[in-house]
């Protein structure tokens, strides 16, 4: 058994997030990202298409549609940037790239008497 940590590089989406970081982001010992980390419970450009089906289909097809799409994609970006999830505590910190071998090594420094639960796998059902 050892601590599991987990560094987000850039797109922590839905199911394959749970997946990589053992079932959520808060069962590691610690979950960081770098600045250009996403996240999002889908894919965001699906996430749109699904969530907001209703207003995409009552803007007018065309240019009007797009637009309306390119807002609100924008939006589920600027909503699941990294620095977001740190600041509602979803993730632990958002760090600089240089600092992950640091993260690392503080973590099973500090993890040294700390026993975690067996996992064999993730149940993504």
């Amino acid at each position: 058994r050892v601590p599991f940590f987990a560094v987000v590089l850039r797109k922590g989406y839905g199911l394959g997030a749970q997946a990589m970081t053992a079932g959520g982001f808060d069962a590691p010992v610690f979950t960081v990202a770098w600045p250009t980390g996403e996240f999002g419970a889908m894919g965001l450009e699906g996430a749109v298409r699904l969530g907001y089906r209703k207003e995409l289909e009552a803007a007018s097809e065309g240019a009007e549609r797009d637009a309306l799409f390119k807002k609100l994609v924008a939006k589920q970006y600027a909503d699941g940037e990294a620095i977001n999830m740190a600041q509602t505590l979803e993730i632990d910190a958002v760090i600089d790239p240089a600092q992950t071998r640091d993260w690392l090594v503080r973590g099973l420094a500090s993890a040294g008497g700390m026993h975690q639960s067996a996992m064999p796998f993730v149940d993504t059902w």
